[in-house]
């Protein structure tokens, strides 16, 4: 072996340690990131389920009935011009 192949076995041994400890932490941040996105894709998945089931549901529609406003809003009108006819 070359003097330089001894001395990066050397460097590689001496820090195989902080090495190991690095490929350790670099699979955890894989794993977590991964995860992650999983989780991600099955919540995406599962709110485009429900939305699209509850799209296909029939709405209750509510009616109101606005003629005592209508009639009040009318008489307030013809109050109104009747003040200004008067004057």
């Amino acid at each position: 072996m070359s003097q330089e192949k001894v001395d990066r076995y050397k460097q590689e041994k001496a820090n195989r340690k902080q090495i190991m400890h690095r490929q350790k932490m670099m699979g955890l941040v894989r794993k977590c990131v991964l995860t992650l996105a999983g989780l991600a894709l099955i919540g995406w998945l599962g709110f485009s389920a429900y939305d699209t089931y509850e799209s296909g549901k029939e709405r209750v529609v509510a009616e109101a009935d606005y003629t005592a406003v209508s009639d009040y809003l009318n008489s307030l009108a013809a109050a109104q011009s009747t003040d200004q006819t008067a004057e």
